[in-house]
């Protein structure tokens, strides 16, 4: 909504003076100029209007908060004693949604580029997945956006409840970027535009249409003063160009004039060629003379160079019987530094394949040990197994031997008992038959 109060042009079009040629003639009776219009309030009478200033203003200081978040949060750890450590805690929390959304958003732009790199495979399958795979993420930013603008939400309440903390942002800023300056200068050049339309009362606006209106018949009749001086300008051109004519015509009399010049002077010059072939005649003989001379003196010269050339000969042979010697010994060094190296290299490669053999034999003793150690797991738990079924086995022994002789037991005194009962009902029937024998012996 701000770039499109931003976007709104000029009232009325000033005409283009670059367009016009200086002409300085035919003066013209200057125009009275006109007064610019100025409000008669300068201050805010109504609540409504002042509340409207009041939030424009209020906006624009939540603006200048936000631009200075991102240095905020470059700089947290500088800030983190000043700003607090909630809004310190809000700043990172921030930073950190941004980064997500900035991450994520880059990899949609790369995913769309390809999407529009290979517009050909349309009816493919893979083509259509990208394409939806595109769509869910751009559905996916808009949670992170919500959650962006709470965040910022967040940070502008704690920084307007710490005036200080917010005087301590607004005074970094020389660090906000030059788009969020230019936005915020759009936003201070609306509130000025508002607050002069506010003052304006329903007189004013007319007395305004009606300045406007003036200032459009006066660009119109500068309009037909520019159409004048040009069409003066086009007449004027076209006398130039008739007079630019008649130059070209005098012109083209001075060349046929020069071109006669010129074959005047051709006998000028056949004389002048003359004259130099006689010195280049003259010249000729004089550097034969010179020739000769140089060329005894190439021969003495020559021999002399002879000379030099046998005196440096034997010079070479021994230097070269030197360098011969220096190059055995060379090769020599490498040979046996070639010997040396492949010596190494064979040592190398033998301790790599023992090397190699022994990571091996660790890999399948690891292995082993792997074994071993699951082996020895489950023999462990097998043992506890075992053992918790033993002491089971040892427990239900001894309850069954408790119940084993407890029965017994009380079986042993059942057969006591009826042992004895039989023992006295025995003793009694011998008792009666006795004392039955005794009565008969009586009578």
């Amino acid at each position: 909504m701000a770039s499109d109060i931003l976007a709104v042009g000029a009232l009325y079009q000033v005409p283009d003076i670059n367009k016009m040629r200086a002409i300085a003639e035919t003066p013209q009776k200057a125009a009275s100029p006109l007064k610019p219009f100025t409000p008669l309030k300068t201050k805010l009478t109504t609540i409504e209007t002042k509340r409207i200033m009041s939030v424009l203003d209020e906006t624009i200081q939540k603006v200048e908060l936000v631009t200075l978040l991102s240095y905020v949060a470059a700089n947290a750890e500088d800030l983190e004693g000043l700003l607090g450590e909630d809004l310190a805690r809000a700043v990172r929390e921030h930073e950190d949604l941004c980064q997500v959304l900035t991450d994520k958003v880059s990899y949609l732009q790369e995913e769309e580029m390809q999407l529009q790199a290979e517009e050909d495979f349309e009816e493919e399958a893979w083509f259509r997945d990208l394409l939806l795979s595109i769509e869910l993420q751009k559905s996916n930013l808009l949670p992170v956006m919500g959650q962006i603008k709470d965040s910022t939400k967040n940070i502008l309440r704690l920084l307007l409840s710490r005036p200080q903390a917010a005087q301590l942002v607004r005074a970094q800023a020389q660090e906000r970027g030059r788009g969020a300056q230019g936005f915020i200068d759009s936003l201070v050049e609306l509130r000025g535009f508002l607050f002069e339309k506010l003052l304006t009362c329903p007189m004013e606006a007319r007395d305004k249409s009606q300045f406007i209106q003036e200032i459009t018949k006066r660009n119109r009749r500068n309009q037909e003063v520019i159409d004048t001086l040009e069409n003066e300008l086009e007449e004027r051109m076209k006398n130039r160009a008739a007079e630019v004519e008649k130059e070209n015509f005098v012109i083209q009399e001075l060349k046929n004039h020069l071109h006669q010049v010129l074959k005047f002077s051709e006998n000028s010059l056949l004389r002048t060629k003359q004259e130099a072939e006689k010195q280049q005649k003259a010249d000729y003989r004089a550097s034969q003379g010179r020739a000769a001379k140089i060329q005894q003196d190439i021969l003495q010269l020559r021999s002399q160079f002879h000379s030099l050339v046998m005196e440096n000969r034997e010079a070479e042979q021994a230097l070269r019987k030197k360098k011969y010697k220096v190059e055995t010994e060379i090769e020599n060094w490498i040979q046996k530094y070639d010997t040396e190296m492949s010596e190494k290299q064979d040592e190398y490669e033998e301790l790599d394949i023992i090397h190699k053999e022994e990571k091996i034999q660790l890999e399948e003793l690891q292995q082993r040990y792997e074994v071993l150690v699951e082996e020895f797991a489950q023999i462990r738990e097998e043992r506890e197994i075992t053992s918790k079924k033993r002491m089971e086995d040892e427990q239900e022994m001894m309850r069954m031997v408790r119940a084993a002789t407890l029965i017994q037991a009380v079986w042993k005194g059942y057969l006591v008992r009826s042992l004895l009962r039989s023992k006295r009902k025995k003793r009694g029937k011998g008792k009666a038959k006795s004392e039955k024998g005794k009565g008969k012996g009586k009578k």
